[in-house]
C-alpha cells in the first residue's frame, strides 16, 4: 500500500536504489548488511519504502508504511492514510477465486496454514496477475485489489515476508498428501514428469549448489520438478532437491513418491534427461510403463533409424496429419540386460529434416572456415573439432607441434546428414506410432507450467534469505500452478471445441482483460462496475461456464463486504 501523499526521498547516500518494475519506480532502502563467514560475501538486505511520483524526478516519492518505520522522524500529513484505492481490479480476481473454490482449496489452506490462510491465497493470486513473486511490491498490488485476507487486511511487505517464513515442510506435506488423495487411483494415467532449476540469488540454503543452472548463469540452484497427470492435466505434486543433483538420479526417488501417494496403475513420460539403464530396469521392477524420447544421435538410435529409412516415409498409411509427420514402430531390446523387447516408434518430419540438415551444415562450414584460418597456427585445436574432422599437425605429439590442416570426416557428416529429421520414442506398452506420439506431446502441458513458472509467476529465481522461505515460496507457486493450468486447459478446450482462435484466449492475456473490469468507489463510498462487460470479457468468462451476471452478481457481494469494512474502519477510528 502506498499513501497518496508525497514526501522527498529520504538523503541516505548508498543506501537509497531505485527500480523501475512497469510503469513505476519503486524506492528501495538498505536497512542492514550481514556477512556469511561461510559463504564469505556479505548480504545486502533491503525493503520497498515508496516509489516515485515522477519516473525521472528522484527526489520526491509516494511512501509507504515502511517508509515511517525505517524514518519515524518525517512529518506524517493529518489525513486518511490507510484508505484503499478508490478503483479494484476485480475481474481476474474472481475467475481466480471461482477456480480455487471448485478445487477446494481455500479449505484445504485453511486447513494447513490455520488463520492467516487469506493471505497465502492472496500472495497465489498475486504471482498469477502480476506474474512477479517479489513481496516488496505486493502491498501495490493488495492496495488496487479485493483480497482474500480477512476484512482486505493489506499488509505490508515485512508482515508478507515474516509470514513465509512461518510456512513450514510439514504444512506444504500434508496439503500435498490431500491434494493427491482427492485424484482418481482407479484409471491409468500417466504422468509426465520434467524438472528445471531456480538461480537462488541470495541467502543461506542448504539445497542451492552450483550445478547444471538451464539459464547458463554461474550462480546456486536449486532443482525443481513437477509430476503432473497428462490425462486429467494436473500438477500432482513438485520436488525441490540439491542443485547438484542430476535428473537422471532423482527419477528413482520420485517413483518412490508416487508410489506413496497411492498411484499404482501409472505410465511415466519422460524427457531424454530420465534415459538410462538404471532407469528403464527400475520402472520395469516396479511394473510401471514408460514413455520415453531417444536422443537421435546415439548409437541405437542411430542404427535404428538407418536399418529402416526409406521404407515408410513417402507411405500414406504411416502418414500422422495431427504432426504432420510419418511414422512406424519396430520391436528390439533396448538394452542387451533387457528381460523384453520394448517398442521404438520411428518418426520422420521433412520440415525438421530441412532445418536439421541447414543447422547442420552451417555449422560444420563454419568450423572449417575457422580451422582453415588457424592453418599455420601453434595454438592447439579444441577437441569439440574432431567430430567431424581429422586434425593433421606438423610434429604431433611434440611440445612444438604447428596445425596444418583438417580433413573433413564425410563418413560421420553423410550419416548425420541421412539422420536428419528422424526421431524415436520407445515405449514399454505395445502401442501404434500415433497412440506414442499423442501421448510423449501431452508432456507439452507440463513444459508450458515451467515456462509459466519462469515466465509468467516470475520465478527465475528465488529472492529468499533462508530455507523456510525457499521453500515455502515453491508451496506457494505450486498452488498457482494448479490455477494457472486450469486456465490454460479450459481456454484451449473451448477453442478446440468452437473451432476458434484468439490471441487474448491465453492465460497473460486473458487475466490482463479481466483485469479490465473494475469497481470504482463513488462519492457515496460505494463500490459499483465500472462499465459492462465487453465482448472480449464475455468470452473469456465463456470457457469457464460464468457469464456477465456472475460478476455482477460477485461484484455486488464484494460491494457490500467492502462497504461493511469501510463503516467497521470509520467506527474505529471514531473510537480512537
Amino acid at each position: 500500500m502506498f499513501f497518496s501523499f508525497s514526501v522527498p526521498v529520504p538523503p541516505s547516500q548508498g543506501k537509497i536504489t531505485f527500480k523501475k518494475r512497469k510503469e513505476a519506480v519503486y524506492v528501495n532502502y538498505e536497512y542492514d548488511r550481514v556477512y556469511k563467514p561461510d559463504k564469505k560475501y556479505t548480504i545486502a538486505k533491503r525493503t520497498t519504502i515508496g516509489k516515485l511520483v515522477k519516473e525521472k524526478d528522484r527526489s520526491i516519492m509516494y511512501p509507504n508504511p515502511n517508509f515511517y518505520k525505517f524514518f519515524p522522524d518525517a512529518e506524517f500529513p493529518d489525513i486518511d492514510t490507510f484508505d484503499r484505492s478508490s478503483c479494484l481490479r476485480a475481474g481476474a480476481y474472481i475467475l481466480i477465486e471461482k477456480i480455487m473454490k471448485d478445487y477446494g482449496i481455500p479449505g484445504m489452506i485453511s486447513k494447513y496454514i490455520g488463520p492467516d490462510y487469506g493471505l497465502f491465497l492472496d500472495l497465489m493470486t498475486y504471482s498469477l496477475i502480476e506474474e512477479n513473486n517479489a513481496g516488496q511490491y505486493y502491498p501495490d498490488y493488495a492496495y488496487n485489489h479485493p483480497l482474500f485476507t480477512r476484512d482486505m487486511h493489506i499488509y505490508s511487505d515485512t508482515a508478507v515476508s515474516e509470514f513465509i517464513n512461518s510456512i513450514t515442510v510439514d504444512q506444504s506435506v500434508r496439503f500435498l498428501n490431500e491434494w493427491n488423495e482427492n485424484r482418481d487411483h482407479r484409471e491409468k494415467i500417466y504422468i509426465s514428469y520434467d524438472s528445471t532449476n531456480k538461480i537462488c540469488q541470495a541467502g543461506d540454503i542448504e539445497l542451492a549448489e552450483s550445478g547444471h543452472s538451464k539459464t547458463g548463469i554461474d550462480k546456486p540452484v536449486i532443482n525443481y520438478s513437477i509430476a503432473y497427470d497428462s490425462e486429467n492435466n494436473e500438477p500432482l505434486f513438485y520436488e525441490d532437491y540439491c542443485g547438484s543433483i542430476v535428473d537422471v538420479s532423482q527419477l528413482q526417488y520420485m517413483l518412490e513418491r508416487a508410489k506413496g501417494y497411492g498411484y499404482k496403475k501409472i505410465g511415466f513420460i519422460l524427457d531424454r534427461g530420465y534415459f538410462s539403464e538404471g532407469n528403464i530396469h527400475y520402472m520395469d521392477n516396479n511394473g510401471y510403463d514408460f514413455i520415453i524420447m531417444m536422443k537421435g544421435m546415439k548409437k541405437l538410435a542411430a542404427k535404428t533409424i538407418l536399418d529402416i529409412a526409406g521404407e515408410f516415409e513417402k507411405n500414406r498409411k504411416n502418414r500422422i496429419d495431427e504432426f504432420h509427420v510419418s511414422g512406424i514402430t519396430v520391436k528390439k531390446r533396448l538394452f542387451q540386460s533387457d528381460k523384453e523387447e520394448r517398442y521404438f516408434h520411428i518418426y520422420y518430419s521433412d520440415h525438421k529434416a530441412a532445418s536439421e540438415r541447414d543447422e547442420l551444415e552451417k555449422n560444420i562450414n563454419k568450423q572449417a572456415k575457422y580451422l582453415k584460418k588457424m592453418e599455420g597456427s601453434k595454438e592447439q585445436i579444441p577437441d569439440s573439432f574432431k567430430r567431424y574432422f581429422d586434425l593433421v599437425y606438423w610434429n604431433e605429439g611434440e611440445k612444438d607441434q604447428t596445425f596444418q590442416l583438417a580433413i573433413e570426416r564425410t563418413d560421420v557428416t553423410s550419416t548425420e546428414t541421412k539422420l536428419c529429421g528422424y526421431f524415436i520414442i520407445i515405449t514399454s506398452k505395445k502401442m501404434t506410432a500415433k497412440e506414442a506420439l499423442l501421448l510423449y506431446k501431452s508432456r507439452d502441458a507440463s513444459e508450458k507450467l515451467f515456462r509459466g513458472d519462469k515466465s509468467y509467476l516470475g520465478n527465475k529465481a528465488l529472492r529468499v534469505y533462508s530455507e523456510e522461505s525457499a521453500e515455502a515460496k515453491i508451496f506457494i507457486e505450486f498452488v498457482a500452478l494448479i490455477i494457472r493450468n486450469r486456465i490454460y486447459r479450459k481456454m484451449k478446450e473451448y477453442m478446440l471445441e468452437n473451432d476458434v482462435k484468439r490471441n487474448y484466449l491465453d492465460v497473460p492475456a486473458a487475466l490482463k482483460e479481466l483485469e479490465k473490469i473494475e469497481m470504482i468507489r463513488y462519492s457515496d463510498r460505494v463500490y459499483r462496475l465500472s462499465h459492462a462487460v465487453t465482448a472480449t470479457q464475455k468470452t473469456i468468462l465463456k470457457a469457464f461456464g460464468l457469464d456477465e451476471k456472475y460478476i455482477k452478481t460477485r461484484a455486488k457481494e464484494l460491494s457490500i463486504q467492502l462497504e461493511s469494512l469501510e463503516k467497521k474502519d470509520g467506527k474505529k477510528n471514531n473510537h480512537n
